[in-house]
């Protein structure tokens, strides 16, 4: 027992180098990870505390048991076995790629990453470019939701930007997860989105065991009492106009849910206006694709970097705005558990076509309320009564008298009108500068302005965006 071993030096080494790591990753490692976790979980009590929908333990489990979950739930399972049966894969094969669709679709949260990263970036970049305007909070409704529901934000969909403006909007209520599409699959933004707790939906698969394994990831979060946020529209407008809604992540909320279980699901309409648009220009050039086509949104860096820089030396010289007024309004909410009592629906119950038509109507009445929340912002306006006029050319005054009595008509009807420093003059001189600016309106010798004619469609584009708040008043598109 006591006799001395001799040991080459290289083999002392390594074996002192495992008795090291052996130390480490049996005592010191699991030391750490539980005092990073205890801190972790301190951290977000905290924050629970402050916001007013609480992160539930959904958004928290590991990634890697929520996979799990979805891989080997029992609706997914069948629907595995099925496309087996219809397309003669092995079953092991089918296996494999519904744990490729639920590592593509789970995100992995992180609340450090939303609030000290995302909610940061999304502050910083949204008072860089907008003067970021609450319009109708409506918060006492809002008060009024029984913490443990399901809590959805239902928003109109008209530049990349709603998903910055509304997360920044939204950075006290709750930590929002976001179904995004192929844009936000780019190398390097990946990783940041998914930690946010965004989940990547590929909106073009018409796959049956794709589709069975995203709805039961949607109906596992909603079921869980995860605060979500979809577009209905499912993408962006390119006339200005709210477009028909789709109803794929509404259905899958909807179809599962019991009228008599313990948590509710609240949609809760969410409408943003902007006085710039900044895809506007690809997407009218893109209004006229032919229906059933889907537009070619081209990139080019050395335009990209024009505009760019271009900014940049306005900016260097004071003669940089920012891109006008950017409003957000919150509408009543909506509860699902009185939409089916009034009904008298249960959609578990339904046949799937009778769901879809019931679908259809709750995702109707939901994008009805978005549209009557949408704030009217003084490029709107002005563009309104620029089109109105048509080629005539209008004075300053002319031009105040029209936007006056628009004013007027959408406060009639109760529309919100964001009207800056509560100064009508001060809104209409906003609203035309920035037309003017843009050269969608031009000034004559005379001091008279009129509609670009060339610029007519992005015109058509901005005043869309209010023109369904006039009742019996002709589109701004016809």
């Amino acid at each position: 027992m006591g006799t001395p071993i001799t040991l080459p030096l290289w083999a002392a080494f390594i074996l002192t180098l495992l008795a090291v790591w052996a130390v480490v990753d049996h005592i010191l490692v699991p030391s750490v990870r539980w005092a990073v976790r205890r801190r972790a979980n301190r951290a977000i009590e905290e924050l629970n505390t402050r916001l007013k929908l609480r992160i539930q333990p959904f958004k928290l489990t590991k990634r890697q048991v929520l996979i799990d979950r979805l891989v080997f739930d029992p609706e997914v399972l069948h629907a595995a076995e099925e496309h087996a049966r219809e397309t003669g894969a092995p079953r092991e094969v089918v296996v494999e790629k519904v744990k490729r669709y639920a590592e593509e679709i789970v995100p992995s949260f992180s609340a450090y990453a939303y609030f000290r990263i995302g909610t940061r970036i999304a502050r910083s970049v949204s008072q860089m470019l907008y003067r970021v305007r609450i319009g109708y909070r409506n918060d006492e409704a809002l008060a009024a939701v029984d913490p443990s529901s399901s809590v959805v934000f239902v928003i109109n969909h008209r530049s990349n930007m709603d998903y910055v403006l509304v997360t920044y909007v939204a950075a006290t209520s709750s930590a929002l997860s976001y179904a995004v599409g192929e844009w936000a699959q780019v190398w390097g933004l990946r990783g940041l989105i998914k930690s946010m707790g965004a989940y990547f939906i590929n909106r073009d698969s018409r796959e049956a065991l794709y589709r069975k394994v995203l709805a039961r990831y949607v109906h596992m979060a909603t079921s869980a009492g995860v605060t979500q946020a979809i577009f209905p529209e499912g993408g962006l407008s390119r006339d200005g106009k709210l477009r028909p809604p789709k109803f794929g992540l509404l259905s899958y909320m909807v179809s599962g849910f019991d009228p008599m279980g313990p948590r509710d699901v609240v949609f809760v309409p969410v409408a943003v206006n902007y006085d710039r648009v900044l895809e506007d220009r690809m997407l009218t050039s893109a209004a006229s694709t032919e229906p059933g086509k889907k537009p070619v949104f081209g990139f080019n860096p050395r335009v990209f970097a024009q505009h760019v820089f271009s900014h940049i030396g306005m900016a260097m010289r004071g003669e940089w705005y920012r891109f006008g007024y950017t409003c957000v309004s919150f509408g009543e909410p909506v509860s699902l558990r009185k939409h089916v009592a009034d009904a008298g629906i249960d959609f578990r119950l339904l046949s799937p076509d009778a769901r879809h038509a019931e679908t259809e109507k709750l995702g109707n009445r939901l994008m009805q309320a978005v549209g009557r929340v949408v704030p009217a912002l003084p490029v709107s306006l002005v563009a309104t009564a620029m089109l109105e006029a048509g080629d005539a050319p209008l004075s300053l005054l002319d031009i105040k008298q029209r936007v006056s009595a628009l004013i007027g008509e959408l406060e009639s009807r109760g529309s919100y009108v964001h009207i800056p420093r509560a100064d009508r003059d001060y809104a209409i001189d906003v609203g035309l500068r920035m037309l003017t600016l843009r050269h969608l309106v031009l000034e004559e010798e005379d001091g008279s302005y009129r509609a670009n004619p060339k610029e007519l469609m992005i015109l058509k584009y901005y005043a869309n965006a209010i023109a369904h708040l006039f009742e019996g008043v002709k589109e701004a598109a016809e």
